[in-house]
């Protein structure tokens, strides 16, 4: 081919290419002395960040709010109701996704709440005060340093442990993954950070003139554009900047898409390197013109590849070092044999979501309860032994009662769950030994450092799905806590 035969090629749109996945830091500074920072770059800088949220309910209280704390610092997207947005800020800051709603209304339980649902965190509970003029050091009373009489302020014990909690389970039965499945990406609700996360990369960053983009319409992605083999081109595609942090899926056995195509064969890659031109692990599927299919890749079957050439003794992919993921329509298959079914011109692919498959269970739900529901009107028991709680059951509108139906709601579900039971809350730095019983007959106290940081273990504890247990702090410092071998010894709930 001659030079007059050569298709112009875009430079322009070539820089713009390297700019938005931040290849060469240098063009990202002149854009953004020329440019400013703008409201729509603050949006992408977090664009790596997980899609798929960890809902959490009561997510400004004394447990929740460090629940939010440990969970955003493990590198989650955290989603939280609240029902006073400027109250919430002060009390979580501005980078969490606030949702204003009520678990005891449930019509404000909606999908836009409930979007893109990784698990739920439930901290949720009646406010128990001192008797208004008992004292004005009201944090005597939380801490248990002294004893001053209860009293319930605002709704029911009823109404928030019961009813809230199983508005809660309910809602979020519709909207979990199913078991053993973790969304990446859900494009039937995509939110700002998602949609800014991914972006085009076409063979004009090899001299080629084919051109791409994807556009959120129809409750999809659609991944369309033109190909063109001129100028020795012959691939498009799109691609997600960097996460951070990568993603973890080390659990589980492969990644799922449900796509809908033309009938050409298209390329997905997982990028365990943070490098922009490195080793990527490559999976061809063919597409079904007009069909909605699921396309299911175990990891096994990725084949790594260096610009369409296989690595040989190319260790296998890293699952828990996800950094990227890339769909492409190539003119080639790998190591210069040709894509069968590749024609250049039009062609559009239509994606509703990608997830990973193939987990063992992980609870999906993490109540936090209390110790001593099971009390009240027990034979045998000794109320001068008891916690308050369980002493003044009856004028405290039933709380314990209404918690241990609470708890029920969710094992009637079918959702996986975690019920944890603390002993007496406090506001004592954590860091204490932890003991872990079952069957409802301890008594003592533990930190909401402690309670908090057991709640986010939880959901990544296979041995805490469907297990009920009461916690409390022992008596000497931890040091470093193996919280697998605390889960090890649980009892998964007998069925009643």
């Amino acid at each position: 081919m001659t030079d007059k035969n050569r298709s112009q090629w875009d430079l322009g749109r070539f820089i713009e290419t390297l700019t938005y996945f931040e290849v060469i830091p240098f063009l990202n500074c002149i854009q953004k002395l020329f440019h400013g920072r703008s409201k729509d770059n603050q949006d992408r800088s977090d664009g790596g960040k997980k899609v798929s949220v960890i809902l959490v309910a009561g997510a400004t209280g004394g447990v929740g709010k460090r629940v939010v704390r440990r969970l955003v610092e493990r590198g989650d997207k955290v989603r939280a109701i609240v029902r006073d947005l400027d109250k919430a800020r002060l009390t979580l800051g501005n980078d969490i996704d606030l949702v204003v709603a009520d678990i005891t209304k449930p019509e404000t339980l909606t999908s836009q709440v409930m979007a893109n649902l990784q698990a739920v965190v439930c901290c949720t509970g009646v406010r128990v005060q001192p008797v208004e003029g008992d004292t004005p050091e009201r944090e005597k009373y939380y801490q248990g340093v002294k004893f001053y009489q209860p009293e319930i302020v605002g709704d029911t014990p009823e109404n928030v442990e019961y009813q809230g909690v199983k508005n809660l389970v309910q809602a979020a039965a519709k909207y979990l993954p199913k078991l053993g499945e973790k969304v990446l990406f859900d494009f039937t609700n995509p939110s700002t950070e998602l949609k800014n996360n991914w972006g085009a990369v076409d063979d004009v960053v090899m001299g080629g003139v084919s051109e791409s983009n994807i556009q959120f319409i129809e409750d999809t992605a659609l991944f369309a554009g033109n190909v063109s083999t001129a100028n020795s081109g012959g691939f498009a595609s799109i691609r997600t900047k960097n996460f951070t942090p990568p993603w973890n899926l080390s659990g589980y056995q492969g990644v799922q898409l449900r796509v809908r195509g033309d009938g050409n064969r298209y390329k997905f890659f997982l990028r365990t390197e943070t490098q922009w031109d490195s080793i990527a692990y490559s999976y061809s599927f063919d597409t079904v013109a007009n069909t909605w299919i699921d396309v299911r890749i175990p990891f096994t079957d990725f084949i790594p590849v260096f610009r369409a050439k296989t690595v040989k003794n190319c260790p296998p992919i890293e699952k828990s070092k996800i950094f990227a993921v890339q769909l492409m329509l190539s003119k080639f298959e790998h190591d210069g044999e040709l894509n069968p079914k590749f024609s250049p011109g039009g062609f559009a692919l239509q994606v509703e979501s990608i997830k990973a498959y193939g987990s063992t269970n992980l609870p999906q739900f993490v109540l936090v309860s209390s110790a001593g529901v099971t009390r009240p009107g027990r034979p045998g028991i000794n109320l001068d032994e008891e916690p308050p709680a369980v002493k003044l059951n009856d004028q405290l509108g039933g709380i314990l009662t209404w918690k241990l139906k609470g708890e029920d709601s969710i094992r009637e579900s079918g959702i996986p769950y975690t019920i944890i039971r603390p002993c007496a809350l406090t506001e004592e730095p954590g860091g204490k030994e932890l003991i872990f019983e079952q069957g409802d007959n301890i008594r003592g106290k533990i930190s909401r450092e402690d309670a908090a940081e057991i709640c986010v273990e939880a959901l990544q504890q296979t041995k805490a799905c469907n297990v009920t247990f009461e916690v409390k702090e022992g008596e000497n410092n931890a040091g470093s806590i193996d919280r697998q071998s605390l889960f090890a010894h649980l009892q998964v709930d007998h069925k009643s």
